[in-house]
Order: C-alpha cells, then sequence, then structure tokens
C-alpha cells in the first residue's frame, strides 16, 4: 500500500514512519511519499527517514517531491498535517491575541480562529485535489484544528476523511493505566469536540471504574490532568477532562502565564525546530540523533505555562508518554485495509450521536473501524455545562466554515467575537484587523 504524506517536512513525521517500520504484517504500508512546498524541510527529514531505516530489509521505500499530483497518484492512505503559514504563523497567532489579553493558542481561542481561517481553504482545496487524483484513497487528518479541517475536508470528501489526535488516547491510558486497568481492554466513555472533551466513565469487565478514580484524592493527585485541573474540580465535574480545557476552566491563570513567559510555545518551537533543520541539513551530521534531542525537549515542555499556573511541576515520566498519534493512524489504516475491527477515539461526522450537533458536525467520539471506515459509537450524554461550551465553539468553527466559503470578512468577526474565550466584539475587531495585517493568507476576507 502507498501513504502520501502531505507536510511531508513536518517535524513528526519521522513518529508516522517509525510506526511503520514496525508494522510486517501482510498489507502493510510499503511506499511512502513525502510532500512538502520546502525542499529543505523536506531534504531534511528524508534524511532522518533513512536512517530511522537502517537494518529494517522490509522498511517501506520512500520518496520525496515538491509535486503534489505526483504524490497523490495511487495513494491507498493519504495523511494530512501541513501548517498553513509555518511556525512564524502560530507566534504570530499567539503574540496578536495575547496582545489584546486574550489567548492565542493554535487550537483554543482566538489564536485557533486565526490558525483556522488561513488554512481551511487551503484543506479544502487539498480536499479537491485528492478526490480527482486519488478518489479511493482515505484522508487521515492531523492538520490543525483538527476537528475543524476535518469538517472542512468532510464537504469534498465526505466520509473518507477521517480526524485523529493522540489527546484523548493518552489520557484513557493514563487513566486505565492509575487503575490498574489493561489500556487496550477498556472502554473509554469520551466525547465532545477535538481538545473539547470529557472522559465521563471507563469500564473494564462491564464495570465503570472512573467513580474510583474520582474518589481517591491520592490517585487525583497523581497525574498529569489530575495535577492540571486540581482534585476538587475533577471532583465538582464528576468527569476528567481533556487538557486543553484548562484554557478555558482557568483561562485567567493560563493568559497571565503565557504573557509572563519569556517566550510563547509557537516561538519557542519556531526557534528551536530552525535549529533542527539547520544542523540536520549539514553534511556528515546524524540527522536521526539530532531529531531525538529535539523531540524529547519538545515533549518535556508541553503546556509548561498551563503547569506553571496550576502549580503542577514538571512532567513526570509517565506523563510524556502522549498517546501516540502515529499509532493511532496505524492502528486506523490497518483496521480499513485488513477489515481488523478497533475501537479508536477519532474525529468523525456527528450522524446522531451528540444532541444538539446535527450529523455534518464532526465530534470526537470513539468510534469502531473496520473496511467500511469509522462508525461513531453512542456515548453517555453531556452534562448541560459540556454541551453547551461544544455547542457554542462548533457555531464558531461554522462561521469560520462560512467565511473562508464566502470570504466573509463579517463570518470571520462572528468567529471571533462569539468565541467563548474573547470578551468583547471590540477586541474581537482589533483581533481581526490584525491577523489579516500580519498573515496574507487571510487576504481573501472582504
Amino acid at each position: 500500500m502507498k501513504l502520501t504524506i502531505l507536510g511531508g517536512g513536518g517535524f513528526r513525521v519521522p513518529l508516522v514512519y517509525g510506526a511503520l517500520l514496525g508494522d510486517h504484517a501482510e498489507g502493510r504500508v510499503d511506499r511512502v511519499a513525502l510532500y512538502d512546498r520546502d525542499p529543505a524541510r523536506l531534504s531534511a527529514i528524508a534524511k532522518v527517514l533513512a536512517e530511522q531505516a537502517e537494518g529494517v530489509p522490509d522498511a517501506p521505500a520512500v520518496t520525496a517531491g515538491t509535486d503534489l499530483d505526483e504524490a497523490l497518484a495511487g495513494a491507498d492512505f493519504v495523511f494530512s498535517a501541513i501548517r498553513v503559514g509555518g511556525l512564524d504563523g502560530r507566534a504570530d497567532d499567539e503574540r496578536i491575541a495575547l496582545a489584546e489579553g486574550v489567548l492565542g493558542q493554535e487550537t483554543t481561542g482566538a489564536g485557533g480562529v486565526a490558525y483556522g481561517l488561513r488554512t481551511v481553504p487551503v484543506a479544502r482545496e487539498l480536499a479537491r485535489r485528492i478526490a480527482l487524483r486519488a478518489p479511493e484513497a482515505w484522508v487521515i487528518n492531523f492538520t490543525n484544528p483538527a476537528g475543524l479541517v476535518t469538517e472542512a475536508m468532510a464537504a469534498d470528501l465526505g466520509d473518507r476523511v477521517i480526524g485523529i489526535c493522540d489527546s484523548p488516547v493518552g489520557l484513557g491510558r493514563r487513566i486505565a493505566r492509575l487503575l490498574g486497568a489493561d489500556p487496550a481492554a477498556a472502554r473509554i466513555d469520551y466525547a465532545g469536540l477535538n481538545h473539547l472533551g470529557w472522559v465521563s466513565g471507563l469500564w473494564v469487565d462491564g464495570r465503570d471504574e472512573l467513580p474510583g478514580l474520582l474518589a481517591d484524592r491520592d490517585l487525583l493527585g497523581s497525574f498529569e490532568e489530575g495535577r492540571l485541573f486540581g482534585a476538587d474540580w475533577l471532583q465538582a465535574l464528576g468527569a476528567v477532562p481533556n487538557e486543553y480545557l484548562h484554557y478555558y476552566y482557568f483561562n485567567r491563570e493560563a493568559v497571565r502565564a503565557y504573557r509572563e513567559a519569556e517566550q510563547t510555545r509557537g516561538a519557542f518551537l519556531r526557534d528551536q525546530q530552525a535549529r533542527f533543520y539547520a544542523e540536520a541539513g549539514r553534511p556528515g551530521v546524524k540527522a536521526l540523533a539530532a531529531w531525538d534531542r529535539t523531540r524529547a525537549e519538545r515533549e518535556a515542555t508541553y503546556m509548561a505555562e498551563n503547569r506553571e499556573a496550576a502549580g503542577a511541576g514538571e512532567r513526570a515520566e509517565a506523563d510524556l508518554e502522549s498517546g501516540g498519534y502515529e499509532r493511532v493512524a496505524l492502528a486506523l489504516m490497518r483496521a480499513i485495509a485488513r477489515d481488523e475491527r478497533a475501537r479508536l477515539i477519532l474525529n468523525v461526522r456527528n450522524r446522531g450521536v451528540l444532541a444538539g450537533l446535527d450529523g455534518e458536525a464532526v465530534v470526537e467520539v470513539p468510534c469502531v473501524v473496520g473496511r467500511g471506515g469509522a462508525v461513531p459509537e453512542r456515548v453517555s450524554p453531556l452534562p448541560a455545562h459540556a454541551a453547551g461550551l461544544v455547542a457554542s465553539v462548533k457555531a464558531v468553527e461554522r462561521e469560520v466554515l462560512a467565511a473562508a466559503e464566502h470570504g466573509s470578512r463579517a463570518a470571520a468577526l462572528r468567529a471571533f467575537a462569539l468565541h467563548p474565550l474573547v470578551d468583547s466584539v471590540t477586541v474581537a475587531h482589533r483581533l481581526l484587523d490584525g491577523y489579516a495585517a500580519a498573515h496574507p493568507g487571510l487576504s481573501y476576507l472582504r
């Protein structure tokens, strides 16, 4: 099978290739095409992959290029991990929002709206090209904001585009291990939108074990989300939120921590990755070793400002293991290609699973996956406070989609102004003006 990776020069591509190297079963991916618009980044990542493949006799063959149609030709799966505007754009998103006293994170708040506004038109064009050049391919979307971009691409690809995220998988795995359960055998009751979901149950042998965790304050203080949100708040909620909900529940503290930080996360990653790509591109440098060092630093500093605001301290070793989006992607591909039934938390069209949202709305819920794709499972109804927040954020996403579809500046303004983390229409006007000035990709808004 052939896998095409859009954004093939991206820093996390070696994670995907590393997962493929461990798959030796019949029907596996044996060809990988990297597509990127930046030849230097593409060359550096291809070098890392070549070093990863050393000593693996059946390593998938890798090609790299800047011709999109050539990369898509014959693809069975397409993995989308693009970053429109690069890390410079992310740093601008954060800077402009923080100057107004609001959150600028890349998927949440004003930064997420800005990123969506410039990414959706590009994602729609890619979806059209995929539908034309590789109509039988399944598309796995990891481009952020993942739920919004998946919904945008679904307009052209239908259910053949599926969004993935490692955050809920990692959360479920941490909870299962705390409770002494096998994460592979536990059934996680999780629902919401991408980066906006809650674990409301963890079932093992027909019994919900989550109430036992919520009743044990020592256990709640022993894992990352417990330290981030605090035992009192988790017990009050009766659920464990996705880590990104810290931006909502502790917004003042998070904004203050980000404003006081020496660098924003985007600026840190921009500078860090610039050093990596420069080093990896030099002759004689062991690119894989340089990549490993950079990745370790990246993981250790993840959400550092939130942990500081919460007094949660440094990340524990167990917290450094993410959900492994590359493993989610591999499991998804295997389930579809080999008709191996798998249960995964994915971003798919709602189809009546979450009340209050229409059938086309992309939600993040457990799904059963097989040859026919991903089918969302029934989940526990969201409590009113969660359902209201989900509906509010989905309405913002719909305004972003409308702005991209019609070039509507008014819709873009509504997206900023209606977001729960933007507290003033006046601020929304200034945000839109600031982002339009910083990003040429928003010139389509009229």
